[in-house]
């Protein structure tokens, strides 16, 4: 697990060592379940690293939401010759001042990021022989004065290590009910507005002002997006009720952040 590869060097190792940095930082405070403040330190600081990629991701999504009745338009219009059908796209999208493709760079970044957390995480929640854990993070740390002897797991009475699905104790089961609660107001608060039927106004001079909405178009779309909103939510709560405590701290706290910093673009825009 701790192998020096690329993946770990310069992802898990870097993730790991700020972690015990928060831990040692909330020990030596001597602030009450140290670890499960460390986490979500950990998660905080990564949320707002990528706060201008989650921006980035938000507006586009925003402004394709807007610019949805005239891509159908255009879809209709051409939907016999699909080389003009992308040409008049891309000189939409350019008249919108957007590019479709920065929307997928935050949702592309965030996955080694995440594996990293996980693996990091995972290293204290899914292994046997804490002991030699331990031994194995105490190698790679970057400073003598990060290493450690044994972690608490312990947070506000429940146990990180500990799975809701094996714990026994029934206010472990809220755990899996609040994540996916989180997971849904996450999938709201990262939802475009819908747009009126006029559409986004665009330049004086644009063929595709003021064009009035096609309702017939988006239905399959809409179903989908309706499901997932529902789904996504219900399969996340089952993991939660499957893996540790702690990883489903990780989980909503950073759909804690998303919620709020959706909402504000969202009142901002």
């Amino acid at each position: 697990m701790l192998n020096p590869n690329f993946f770990n060097t310069y992802l898990v190792f870097p993730i790991l060592n700020l972690l015990i940095l928060f831990y040692k930082v909330f020990l030596f405070v001597k602030l009450p379940g140290a670890f499960g403040f460390a986490i979500i330190a950990l998660t905080a600081f990564v949320r707002l690293l990528f706060q201008p990629f989650f921006k980035k991701q938000m507006e586009t999504a925003a402004k394709m939401q807007e610019l949805k009745p005239h891509l159908d338009k255009l879809s209709e219009k051409h939907k016999n010759d699909k080389k003009q059908l992308q040409q008049e796209q891309m000189k939409l999208y350019q008249q919108a001042g957007i590019n479709p493709a920065s929307g997928c760079l935050f949702m592309i970044i965030q996955i080694p990021i995440f594996i990293a957390l996980y693996n990091t995480l995972s290293l204290f929640f899914r292994n046997g022989d804490l002991t030699k854990v331990i031994a194995g993070i105490n190698k790679v740390l970057y400073a003598s004065f990060l290493k450690i002897t044994t972690i608490d797991p312990w947070f506000f009475g429940f146990n990180l290590a500990v799975t809701p699905k094996q714990s026994g104790v029934w206010y472990y089961l809220l755990i899996p009910l609040v994540t996916g609660l989180l997971q849904y107001f996450q999938a709201v608060s990262m939802t475009p507005p819908a747009q009126d039927k006029k559409g986004l106004s665009l330049d004086k001079d644009s063929p595709y002002k003021k064009q009035e909405k096609k309702d017939d178009g988006g239905d399959f779309q809409k179903a989908m997006s309706t499901q997932m909103k529902f789904m996504f939510p219900l399969m996340i709560g089952w993991f939660s009720y499957t893996l540790p405590t702690g990883l489903s701290l990780y989980w909503n706290i950073f759909s804690l952040f998303s919620i709020i910093q959706g909402r504000k673009l969202k009142v901002k825009n």
